[in-house]
């Protein structure tokens, strides 16, 4: 068994899936790149990114239909545009080890493709409709619910988390007002359920609060809270 086929099985044994037709594993690792190259007789995974993209968007939107009652449409499409995207999936693919089994061209490997985002994101949703084609719909929802949302959802909230508090110490720096700081406030609930609730002061002032199921979702909260107050301060000021 040679190196590549070594990485394909530990790639799936990290999915928690065994392919009954591992050739659809093959398939949804190989980039068009191997088959320009030295293998011309293989099959490439475009088709079946096209596959997988559809299963992971209705296993998707079936999962925050369920989780969010309280959101409207506008809302559910924007959550869910956040967590089916380039970023979070090749964040979520890097975690199971795809970068390391795809099958590329010499061209490919020599720049780099295996951390291109958009090679290693379009094989985590061909592995997808691997997964679908070999074992059905309830195959796939159960790799999308057991190994692959949780890694979504937690891409989108480090990328959230970046952008408010970017933007607050931005603003904070900008007006040359004072240190931050974070500070966990509350962790209630049972182990798999926690609630956290974090705080951000300017200097000794509370300027906002916020509360997620980590503590990277409450500090983002917590961060765009602060904002909305600081900006409404200054302009309540300017009149």
């Amino acid at each position: 068994m040679d190196a590549v086929s070594e990485r394909m099985l530990a790639m799936e044994a990290a999915l928690g899936y065994t392919f009954i037709d591992r050739s659809l594993l093959v398939t949804a690792l190989t980039h068009t790149s191997f088959v320009k190259g030295d293998g011309a007789n293989a099959t490439h995974n475009e088709r079946m990114e096209f596959l997988g993209d559809a299963v992971l968007e209705l296993c998707v939107s079936e999962y925050l239909y369920h989780k969010h009652g309280e959101m409207n449409e506008g809302s559910l499409t924007k959550t869910r545009a956040r967590l089916v995207c380039e970023s979070a999936l090749f964040s979520a693919a890097c975690a199971l080890g795809v970068p390391e089994a795809l099958r590329l061209g010499h061209g490919e490997e020599r720049t780099g493709g295996r951390s291109k985002p958009s090679i290693v994101s379009d094989a985590m949703e061909a592995i997808i409709g691997a997964v679908f084609l070999d074992g059905g719909i309830d195959a796939a929802k159960s790799l999308i619910k057991s190994r692959i949302i949780e890694r979504l959802e937690s891409a989108s909230v480090d990328a959230l988390d970046r952008d408010y508090k970017t933007m607050l110490q931005e603003y904070v720096q900008h007006g040359h007002i004072g240190q931050l700081r974070y500070v966990l406030d509350t962790a209630e609930g049972p182990e798999h359920q926690k609630r956290f609730t974090m705080s951000v002061l300017l200097g000794e002032s509370r300027i906002g609060s916020g509360a997620g199921g980590s503590k990277q979702s409450a500090g983002q909260a917590a961060a765009k809270a602060a904002l909305d107050h600081l900006k409404q301060y200054n302009a309540t000021k300017r009149e």
